[in-house]
């Protein structure tokens, strides 16, 4: 099991409720990580519209999950 924080923008932030929280998991990569977060939360956008970084650098997402990493889950940003 592996803890993390994990944090939520926009629509994400918006669908779960809060910013950030502590997420323990067994999940082996981000891709997975997020499919659970996905359920828990019912986001609606699938992972290949979102990026996502660890620790303050974009990473992939079959990047292995590290005990005590903070992920950020970060759909697209319209504008004007």
């Amino acid at each position: 099991m592996s803890a993390v924080r994990v944090l939520y923008f926009a629509s994400l932030r918006d669908a779960a409720g809060q910013g950030e929280e502590t997420w323990t998991t067994d999940a082996p990569d981000l891709r997975a990580l997020y499919v659970e977060l996905r359920a828990r939360h019912g986001f609606v956008l699938p992972v290949d519209r979102l990026r996502v970084a660890v620790d303050g650098a974009f990473a992939r997402w079959d990047d292995a999950l590290l005990p005590g990493s903070e992920i950020a889950f970060i759909p697209p940003v319209s504008g004007g």
